[in-house]
């Protein structure tokens, strides 16, 4: 509850300032007003998280306060404290929506502990409004990370390592577009302690530069034209739980400032607005830029950066996966049939070689598009390798710049395609290919990089290819 905000109306100045200093003791900020009028210029300014008035004011009483602040924001808990003579008012007031009512004489702790209720049910509320928000949207937590290769492995001991505290400092988690960072991300929330509170993701790159500091900080009613009504961000929207900032290295350099304040100091402010509010939210972020790089280039604050890595998690490209491909594969085609009612049910030999040679660019990503692709147009019982529409992807310009290519038979005294890129009728593939393989490391002094440009293929491929071959 630390740094919940509380305005109490009454006009009875010691009692108000008596519970306003036990309250602060507990880690609220409390504000008094002496009657109504006061109460509602206050609401402009501090959107209180609870607001404890007293039935009887000056002016306007605490039923026709009640109804006002309703109609500001109907999601603020008004409690209402009455003399023994007025529990008919404060019945009434509950009816007309207060959260509870208190009597007078005033027992602070009994007030403090409708206070925690009431700032505690505002937090379910959210959370309720959250959850059914993403149930319509069809999305669903997903089971965890799939795969079995030592890198992966090692990913996910570090993400159970980090889960385990309660206390989680900031995550990076780095990785190429597609390699399953968000995914991670949900798994490190759901094995946490914090896996029954909010997991809000932001998608950095989706929001417009003009409406991200609002959406993350929220704003007050005012702030700007279309500002009718007070709005909490994403930052208090994850109150207790996770904020998962997708794609981090798109924020504007002129929001990375309140951003760095917001996940070193554990405050929000506003838009529009004039007092921080303490927040209780875990950070985690992901980025398929090289933040480092980015920030020696002044194109991203050192300090965010530094902040944000306390604990950096990268997820290797599928490429470098292994047999992680079929696993995923299977997992996908299992998917798939369920979604569009099919029975394919294996996946034949050459189409297994084929996700296995392919270099995956799209990764993770790219794998279930194919797969689902594949099922729709499969007709029998096993997906083949012409239903998944493979092709290598070609280098890029500078690749085709610096490869010619592959060497001439006049070159090499293994089989070499004698025109058209092809091998002579005949030949052992395999053994074409290791040649030609053997052949570009010779000439490059065993140089990896030189040699995939030589062959006219990337370097992931060409590594695939010696573990495939046993070269070294």
């Amino acid at each position: 509850m630390n740094g919940s905000t509380v305005l109490i109306v009454d006009d009875e100045r010691t009692l108000a300032r008596a519970i306003k200093a036990f309250l602060a003791e507990s880690g609220y900020v409390a504000e008094v007003a002496g009657d109504a009028e006061q109460a509602l210029r206050l609401l402009e300014t501090m959107r209180p998280d609870v607001v404890f008035s007293d039935v009887r004011l000056p002016g306007m009483n605490g039923i026709d306060l009640l109804r006002k602040i309703r109609e500001f924001d109907a999601a603020i808990p008004v409690i209402i404290m009455t003399a023994h003579g007025t529990i008919e008012g404060a019945v009434e007031a509950v009816k007309l929506g207060a959260f509870d009512y208190l009597k007078k004489p005033v027992d602070l702790e009994e007030l403090k502990l409708l206070a925690d209720r009431a700032r505690e049910n505002v937090q379910l509320q959210q959370e309720l409004r959250y959850y059914r928000r993403r149930d319509a949207a069809g999305e669903t937590p997903l089971a965890g990370v799939i795969g079995d290769s030592p890198a992966i492995r090692a990913v996910l001991d570090q993400a159970r390592q980090v889960a385990a505290l309660d206390e989680t400092p900031p995550v990076l988690i780095t990785g190429e577009t597609g390699t399953g960072k968000g995914l991670v991300a949900r798994t490190i929330h759901g094995a946490s302690p914090r896996a029954t509170r909010p997991f809000i993701e932001v998608n950095c790159t989706a929001i417009p530069a003009t409406l991200m500091e609002a959406e993350l900080f929220g704003h007050e009613r005012g702030a700007f034209t279309d500002a009718k009504e007070s709005r909490m961000g994403l930052f208090e929207a994850a109150e207790g739980g996770f904020l998962f900032l997708d794609e981090v290295g798109d924020v504007e350099l002129s929001l990375q400032g309140k951003l760095l304040k917001a996940v070193e100091d554990r405050t929000v402010r506003r838009v529009g607005g004039i007092r921080d509010r303490r927040i209780d939210v875990r950070i985690l972020a992901a980025t398929n830029r090289d933040l480092e790089r980015d920030a020696q280039r002044e194109q991203f604050r050192r300090d965010l950066y530094f902040r944000l890595a306390v604990i950096i998690l990268h997820l290797p490209p599928l490429r470098e996966r292994g047999n992680d491909v079929l696993l995923l594969a299977q997992h996908y085609l299992d998917r798939f049939n369920a979604k569009y009612g099919k029975q394919v049910r294996q996946i034949d030999p050459r189409a297994r070689d084929l996700l296995l040679t392919y270099p995956w660019p799209g990764n993770v990503r790219e794998l279930s598009h194919v797969i689902e692709r594949a099922v729709l147009w499969s007709r029998g019982s096993a997906l083949d390798a012409e239903h998944l529409s493979l092709a290598t992807p070609a280098p890029d310009a500078g690749e085709r710049a610096a490869a010619p290519v592959l060497a001439t038979q006049a070159e090499s005294s293994a089989p070499v395609p004698a025109g058209g890129g092809l091998p002579p009728p005949g030949t052992d593939l395999e053994a074409w290919e290791r040649a030609m393989i053997e052949r570009a490391l010779s000439e490059c002094g065993g140089n990896q990089t030189r040699a995939a440009q030589r062959l006219g293929i990337s370097r992931d491929t060409l590594r695939y290819r010696l573990k495939k071959f046993g070269l070294s």
